[in-house]
């Protein structure tokens, strides 16, 4: 995207990965939730996300040590102009599809139209930025794009590439437990609707011995187990049901893992550093629902979380607070006054950046940990009074009478937990915050029709944002179904912002970019910054092995490989 590819021309593999990694064997990963299709590619319907790098591959693939460049996998070459304005694509002669067939461009050319017309939104949005796509050889495509986007050779060399004699356009858009026809390392051998998807090294994967792919794939038998809640998904863990877990709770991680088989080494636990942006957990205000349209609400509904007392008392002072939606990257505004750059990008928005945002004093609101601070507690009444709502008999009520009563979606025991801990905070106010438990598929099918005042959601940023920021920040997407932009946010100056870092040639114009959008995004006050933790909480059966040296982006599952003979 910027600057110059990390690996030179005819590199054998990435740094991240151990190239003489033995292969064979199973991995299982367990996970919580359910499925109800294989079609990962479609708003209908929940996929497992692993259907996607697994059975369908792109273009080139994304190199995990560096902030965004891609390497030739499908495709043995690229071309684009120095404006790029085009982008030219020249499929391997080697590449097969699953079931043998040659990829071709007319493959490509057909999955990029189904994609554009029945595809995920961000789909929709990213290629109907070409004007005009055209199959120049057997194996060469052209895509031509309507105006400036210096991300979309890359956005379109990570399209998904399908098999058009195996896909039924006509039903594409309609769930399914067959997934689409790709060209991946592996094969779909079972699935158990909602229960577990085994996956099966393809012995005849044309790809093996690519660059992007050395060192990857190391396993013959990919399993995957849904869990109904956390719970059960830890104590199958414990008990060597499934090999790997990525651990999010800091209380489990502090003492759940008290356990024989920890403290006698079958059990590695492993807190790893990634240099990526943090996400950004947090509790999303539905800007759509009258209830939240007034940023003062949204701001009373922030002071009156107790970070400092949920962090100790729940999480064992382990996390670290979001506050940033890049924090610790130097695409984060947070603790910076906005350079001139960024005043230049701001200016012709002067109400869209707090003063206090701008010049880099923001921080989210702290308590003094008590539970109970009553300075927190006065200013949120202060922001609500002005909002038209007044505390009276315990109840925040408005002018007409109507109570302050908005409810939470969650989907998990865990997310349960912090929601009811919440939900006593704003008790004080006589805010009655309704919570609601659903399933996994439930949840999914709320989220993505928006269909909540409030929600859970974690965005996880890279060090190179660019088209998916419109997906989930974009004024276009406030509307449409199945977008990240959970809150309805519609800021002209988000959107600027956005086109700005998209148009930027050079890196430091694009840093200022990113952090111009952060003060905007800081400054909607659309959600309750939650925490993160400070790098990857990761445990795993001594038998299953990880390579050395981590990639960018934190130690990566497709890179590891069991111990033979185990």
């Amino acid at each position: 995207m910027h600057g110059e590819p990390a690996y030179p021309d005819g590199f054998s593999h990435y740094a991240s990965v151990n190239p003489e990694a033995p292969k064979g064997g199973r991995l299982t990963q367990g996970t919580v939730g359910s499925f109800d299709s294989l079609n990962p590619f479609i708003v209908r319907g929940t996929a497992p996300p692993f259907i996607r790098w697994n059975l369908v591959e792109s273009l080139m693939a994304r190199s995990p040590d560096e902030a965004f460049t891609c390497y030739g996998l499908l495709a043995r070459s690229v071309e684009t102009d120095e404006a790029r304005s085009y982008v030219a694509f020249e499929v391997d002669p080697r590449a097969r599809f699953s079931d043998g067939t040659p990829v071709t461009a007319q493959d490509v050319l057909f999955s990029f139209n189904l994609l554009r017309t029945k595809g995920r939104p961000n789909h929709r949005s990213y290629y109907g930025k070409v004007a005009k796509a055209e199959v120049t050889g057997p194996l060469a495509i052209r895509f031509t794009f309507a105006g400036v986007d210096r991300e979309l050779p890359l956005i379109m060399a990570l399209m998904p590439v399908m098999a058009r004699h195996a896909v039924d356009e006509a039903t594409f858009d309609q769930t399914s437990f067959t997934p689409p026809l790709g060209s991946g390392p592996y094969k779909l051998s079972e699935v158990r609707p909602g229960e577990t998807v085994i996956l099966t090294r393809n012995p005849d994967y044309w790809g093996r011995d690519l660059p992007v792919n050395r060192g990857n794939h190391n396993v013959d038998t990919l399993r995957y187990d849904f869990y109904r809640d956390v719970n059960s998904q830890f104590e199958a863990f414990k008990r060597g049901l499934y090999d790997i877990r990525f651990e999010t709770d800091p209380g489990r991680w502090k003492t759940g893992y008290a356990i024989p088989a920890v403290r006698d080494g079958r059990i590695v636990q492993e807190e790893i550093e990634t240099g990526m942006p943090k996400p950004y957990s947090a509790l999303i205000f539905n800007m759509r629902r009258p209830i939240f349209a007034d940023a003062r609400v949204r701001q009373a509904m922030v002071e009156l979380f107790d970070f400092e007392w949920v962090n100790a008392n729940l999480y064992f002072g382990l996390y670290r607070r979001n506050g940033s939606f890049y924090d610790g990257s130097e695409l984060s505004a947070r603790d910076r006054s906005a350079g001139a750059r960024e005043r230049e990008l701001l200016a012709p928005f002067p109400d869209a950046v707090l003063p206090e945002v701008m010049d880099g004093t923001w921080q989210p609101p702290a308590s003094d940990g008590s539970g109970r601070d009553r300075t927190r507690l006065k200013t949120a009444l202060d922001l609500f009074a002005a909002a038209g709502w007044e505390l009276k008999g315990g109840k925040l009520t408005g002018a007409d009478g109507r109570a302050f009563a908005p409810e939470l979606v969650v989907g998990t025991k865990d997310q349960e937990r912090l929601a009811l801990a919440y939900q006593n905070m704003l008790r004080r106010a006589g805010v009655t915050l309704n919570i609601r438990l659903v399933d996994n598929v439930q949840f999914e099918s709320r989220k993505q029709t928006y269909d909540y005042d409030m929600v859970p959601y974690i965005w996880d940023q890279s060090l190179s944002p660019g088209n998916e920021q419109a997906f989930y920040f974009g004024s276009a997407a406030a509307d449409v179904p199945g977008t990240r932009n959970f809150m309805g946010l519609k800021s002209p100056a988000a959107d600027a912002m956005i086109e700005a870092l998209l148009a930027a040639r050079e890196r430091a114009d694009f840093v200022s970019a990113v952090r111009a959008l952060d003060r905007v995004l800081i400054s909607a006050r659309f959600s309750v910054p939650l925490f993160y933790t400070p790098g990857q909480w990761a445990a795993r059966w001594r038998q299953i092995h990880r390579p050395e040296r981590v990639a960018l982006s934190g130690t990566l599952a497709e890179s590891w490989w069991r111990e033979p003979g185990s």
